[in-house]
């Protein structure tokens, strides 16, 4: 049963069903899943540990950037970071506060710093990640880790960057994305009445 037809869903958690409708079956990089794939795995993560609806919402959405740009699929192997966490964070935050716009836009910059404060970290990334992390910037000098630690949401986005790690398992059966809807609902909500 499709419950997003229901009046009764926030008009954000509408547009985020129909944006996964119309883009998520592309492929996530050179990943052996989907973009709708991926960002489920990651909420399913992120909900099985507890986290808030929030956070849930940010790891659904992390790679939402790559749903909006136009760049073609292998932009990484042209040389061309698309910068997609950039222009995630910009299109979420007409749509929700900062706990879930500020790790979205920092889960690049979390792989910097994992990668360099985490010795085992970088010989876990896949090899796309990899490939992403030297067009990105690479590890982080012990300057800008230190910088990093003192954002106010530094360990959601840490927390955030592993699930995407873990989030790339071709077949893992998750939820459908309805089934995060009620997040959704809620981390608009609590976007509503902080203005």
């Amino acid at each position: 049963m499709d419950s997003t037809n229901s009046s009764t869903h926030h008009p954000t958690t509408l547009a985020v069903l129909q944006l996964f409708r119309a883009h998520g079956g592309s492929r996530y990089g050179g990943e052996n899943v989907s973009q709708l794939e991926h960002a489920l795995q990651a909420a399913f993560f992120a909900e099985r540990e507890g986290a808030s609806s929030p956070l849930i919402v940010a790891a659904l959405l992390h790679d939402v950037g790559h749903l909006l740009h136009d760049l073609p699929a292998d932009a990484p192997d042209r040389g061309i970071d698309d910068r997609h966490e950039e222009l995630g964070a910009h299109w979420l935050q007409a749509r929700f506060a900062a706990n879930v716009c500020d790790p979205v836009q920092l889960h690049v910059v979390a792989k910097r710093y994992l990668c360099a404060v985490e010795p085992t970290y970088l010989g876990q990334l896949s090899a796309p990640s990899i490939q992403s992390l030297g067009l990105q910037g690479g590890p982080m000098s012990p300057d800008e880790a230190r910088q990093f630690e003192q954002h106010p949401h530094f360990c959601d986005a840490v927390r955030l960057r592993k699930w995407d790690d873990a989030a790339k398992v071709e077949g893992l059966v998750t939820p459908y994305i309805e089934h995060f809807a009620p997040h959704l609902d809620a981390a608009a909500k609590l976007a509503g009445a902080a203005e």
